[in-house]
């Protein structure tokens, strides 16, 4: 087998492994320096600093896997059949928890990581049948300092969009991708794709909390991704009404893109929602201790957010759900052994609480 005739081979492995598309790039350092340094600068990471350790690495991923020469780029597909239909019925339902659609079933990075392992293995049990036995790889997918959608952009996988997420004409954004990097010199398309977002802001108009600060620009400090799982601190008043009921990520950007009418459904079982996560009211998911919401989120992105951001989300979710006396009573029955983070926000989602019970009273008359 001839280097080319791996590099044909290599898409129809990544295929029998879930993969929808591959792509080919050569490491080149990256012209996203100046827009990456630009967004640090502004301090729209917020309190994720790890985006702004290891920069160099970020537009030169050289470095990340000495001697390598070129990245095999994948995307895989994981928006479960029928899960259009019940997005906006759930965010309809303010006593029900919206969960960003990825998180649902199993965690991602475990998925990807370990087929892109299992591609790598063939790679280079082909290469040393070719007698290149230093080939090397490194496997990538939201775990290392690298421009992953950049390098999936340039790699022919689809353009960023101004929403800042990958698309493509023909399978929107409801996927994830990933990368091995690797020494052996396969050469690619360099940017063919073109950007077709064209005139079209509904993303931009359509975010619950105006994070974004103009086209291709992200203030993540103001992102419902970044407020539920990222940040560990307290969320800004401000922003929790708009907020509604996400308790974990949010997909307001891609519900309304025209091109996620092309988005093909996974089949793969382990992007099958989990029964406890999907449609859930509020206050079922509440009233978990920490022992139970460990055991809920074995083997899930979720538990990323840790349990005591899980209790901050939801409380700001039943804040903002219509008065209901069981909700309130769940609300100042977690308080007494909710940490004082937490205990801020039972404390805002109360009022609230209170308010709508109070403006829905009729008045008494004399």
């Amino acid at each position: 087998m001839s280097l080319q005739a791996l590099k044909n081979q290599i898409p129809e492995w990544a295929a029998a492994l879930g993969f929808s598309a591959t792509g080919f790039v050569k490491l080149d350092r990256s012209d996203h320096a100046p827009h990456l340094l630009k967004w640090l600068s502004n301090n729209h990471h917020g309190s994720m600093g790890y985006m702004a350790r290891n920069v160099d690495l970020r537009v030169d991923p050289v470095g990340l896997l000495p001697g390598s020469l070129s990245a095999i780029t994948v995307r895989m597909d994981y928006l479960p059949a029928s899960e259009m239909t019940k997005i906006e019925g759930t965010l309809a339902t303010p006593s029900s928890a919206y969960i960003a659609r990825y998180a649902l079933g199993r965690d991602y990075h475990k998925v990807i990581r370990r087929r892109l392992t299992q591609l790598a293995n063939q790679i280079n049990e082909a290469a040393e049948a070719q007698g290149i036995t230093d080939c090397v790889t490194r496997a990538c997918t939201d775990s290392a300092p690298i421009l992953e959608k950049r390098f999936a952009e340039q790699s022919g996988l689809g353009w960023i969009g101004k929403n800042t997420l990958l698309l493509n004409q023909s399978r929107g954004s409801w996927f994830f991708i990933g990368e091995l990097l690797t020494n052996l010199p396969f050469d690619g398309p360099v940017e063919i794709s073109s950007k077709h977002c064209g005139s079209c802001t509904r993303c931009l108009d359509v975010c619950p909390t105006k994070a974004f600060v103009g086209p291709f620009e992200l203030d993540a400090k103001r992102c419902i991704s970044y407020l539920t799982i990222e940040s560990k601190a307290a969320i800004p008043e401000p922003l929790r009404v708009a907020m509604g009921n996400r308790i974990f990520g949010c997909d307001d950007c891609q519900m309304v893109c025209p091109w996620n009418k092309f988005a093909a459904t996974s089949v793969d079982p382990v992007f099958k929602p989990r029964p406890d996560f999907e449609e859930a009211a509020l206050t079922t998911l509440y009233a978990w201790s920490e022992a139970t919401f460990l055991e809920k989120t074995q083997g899930s992105a979720i538990r990323r957010t840790g349990y005591s951001g899980w209790l901050r989300n939801i409380s700001v979710a039943l804040g903002n759900a219509d008065y209901d006396p069981e909700i309130l009573a769940s609300l100042k029955a977690k308080r007494a052994t909710a940490d004082s983070m937490v205990q801020e926000h039972i404390d805002w989602a109360i009022q609230q609480q209170l308010s709508k019970r109070d403006a829905s009273s009729p008045l008494p008359t004399s």
